[in-house]
């Protein structure tokens, strides 16, 4: 695991190490990189001092790369502004596409541009061959989505949850996009799956790739700045609060209010009752769902 700062942070490391046997962690005081900001190390650095310790590396790994570069301050490091060109454009023009300042979008353009790094220096070394790499948000970011998304994403806070996910590996992946909802508790399963290793999964998520979830395919939501959760598929979000109160259930396709029909209100009763189910199923777990071997 690796983090350009300090896994004091949040209690990272506490969190980490009780729950994942032999797992090696790399941080700031660990890199020869210098500090640029509170983060610690830039992205581009961290991607570069992971490679390589993972390019020394005799036997298959699991890895994940934590970066923060697209957070304020916004650090752009002095000696990355050769090969990194900032851009400048108007408030407006900005507004628009949903940045709130020029800072701000050349901060994700350098998430890009340390991504483009990575895998160019990791394509010179002898793990990429045969590694599966994938790129995934923690979180988005709560605010307007402007003529982008539906009203839903602005009005019921969906764009706080709305992240990307691109998988990548030449040797076992052909390029192309697929349009469904997923969740982050897919990614574990679903990397599992692509580099097939079976694997006892006693969690929440599901193999994106296995057709048989085609006709099902729902991502669980629990919001706990507005205290929600809920349930998002390819039409539909679903949320209430956690005392049962205040059900919504709107589109995620359109503007439309959706219809008063039968069908309607069969699919809200299911995603309800899913979403409640996926709400005390994840707290059974806490309690029922131990590591192997653990007493405590």
């Amino acid at each position: 695991y690796f983090l350009g700062g300090s896994t004091t942070w949040a209690n990272i490391r506490g969190l980490l190490k009780n729950n994942i046997d032999s797992l090696q962690i790399f941080e700031q005081e660990q890199f020869a990189s210098k500090k640029v900001d509170v983060w610690g190390i830039s992205d581009k650095n961290l991607f570069l001092e992971a490679d390589k310790i993972l390019s020394k590396e005799q036997k298959p790994f699991f890895a994940v790369i934590q970066t923060a570069d697209n957070h304020r301050p916004y650090t752009i490091p002095e000696e990355d502004l050769k090969r990194f060109n900032k851009v400048s454009y108007p408030n407006d023009t900005l507004v628009k596409y949903g940045f709130e300042n020029n800072e701000q979008l050349n901060a994700f353009r350098y998430t890009d541009f340390t991504i483009q790094t990575f895998i160019e220096k990791a394509k010179t070394s002898p793990y990429f061959k045969n590694t599966i790499f994938a790129f995934v948000g923690d979180h988005g970011i709560r605010g307007a989505a402007g003529k982008h998304f539906p009203n839903s994403f602005t009005n019921q806070g969906i764009t706080a949850e709305h992240v990307p996910l691109l998988f990548y590996g030449p040797a076992f992946l052909q390029p192309k996009q697929v349009q469904f909802v997923c969740s982050q508790i897919d990614v574990l399963p679903t990397l599992a799956s692509l580099a097939g290793k079976k694997l006892k999964h006693s969690a929440l998520g599901i193999n994106l790739v296995d057709s048989n979830y085609n006709q099902n395919r729902y991502a669980f939501i629990a919001d706990p700045d507005q205290h929600t959760i809920g349930l998002v598929g390819n039409q539909f979000y679903y949320r209430e609060y956690h005392d049962q109160s205040h059900p919504e259930f709107v589109s995620v396709i359109d503007n439309q209010p959706i219809a008063n029909s039968p069908e309607n209100e069969s699919i809200k009763k299911y995603m309800q009752s899913l979403t409640r189910a996926f709400f005390e199923t994840s707290r059974y777990l806490l309690f029922h769902n131990k590591k192997s071997g653990s007493t405590h």
